[in-house]
């Protein structure tokens, strides 16, 4: 696609993907739920480079929310066990596709040996000139903007910060995702329509494409359908009560 001009301007340059469904494609085969993580591991993989060849610029994952420590231990800890894993594998990846990689949330409550490999990943990968990837662990929209918030209340207490300099330009740059561009689609696999507490601020303007497909059988042509549901809507921004401004 990215060989065609007027094809090329019309592909996403920021696609973020809610994984959904790993779990309910383990259990429709009989396997352990872990392994329905291992397998979306793997997709994750071969997305991140389909979408680089398509001509995607940046690519967003929720991988583990705020949320999922709530889940039953030991799949939480197959999910550290994994992330362990992937880190290595990302960090192969990145460099043979010379992938810029960088992790969103608060990283204080990993483990330490999973946050050196996040420093390590993050800072080998930093002029890498390839896909902006972001991985969102131990992620919350609402989490993110409160850590904002107080960072921004630091500043302001210490002079550092004029209320009256305050713009929506401002507050990005407190966010995890400052310096990348918001969303042009977000994509959520396995039907759910919901945006599940992800990249509140910054899926403003974002079309949302809803796909029945688990993640782990999400492949090229799933993502080129969903960048042809994109080329299809109304991009207009500024509407106030149906009507264009």
């Amino acid at each position: 696609m990215a060989g065609n001009g007027e094809q090329e301007r019309k592909v996403p340059r920021h696609v973020a993907i809610i994984l959904d469904g790993n779990g309910r494609w383990a259990k429709a085969r009989g396997l352990p739920r872990n392994m329905g993580h291992v397998e979306g591991a793997k997709t994750v993989e071969v997305i991140c480079e389909e979408a680089y060849r398509m001509g995607i610029q940046y690519l967003t994952v929720y991988a583990f929310s705020t949320e999922n420590w709530n889940r039953p231990r030991d799949e939480v800890d197959a999910l550290m066990r994994l992330l362990r894993n992937y880190m290595k594998t990302c960090l192969k990846t990145a460099e043979k596709n010379r992938m810029c990689v960088r992790v969103l949330g608060e990283k204080s409550r990993l483990d330490q040996d999973i946050r050196e490999r996040i420093q390590e990943l993050e800072e080998a990968t930093a002029n890498n000139d390839g896909l902006h990837f972001q991985i969102a662990i131990n992620y919350g929209g609402r989490d993110e903007i409160t850590r904002a918030v107080r960072r921004m209340g630091e500043d302001l207490q210490k002079g550092r910060l004029n209320p009256r300099d305050i713009t929506e330009g401002v507050v990005g740059g407190y966010l995890d995702t400052y310096g990348i561009p918001d969303p042009d689609l977000l994509i959520r696999t396995c039907g759910e329509q919901r945006i599940s507490n992800f990249l509140l601020w910054q899926l403003a303007y974002t079309e949302f494409y809803v796909t029945p497909v688990a993640w782990p059988d999400f492949n090229r042509e799933e993502l080129v359908k969903a960048v042809e549901a994109y080329n299809q809507r109304d991009r207009r921004y500024g509407k106030i009560f149906g009507e264009d401004t």
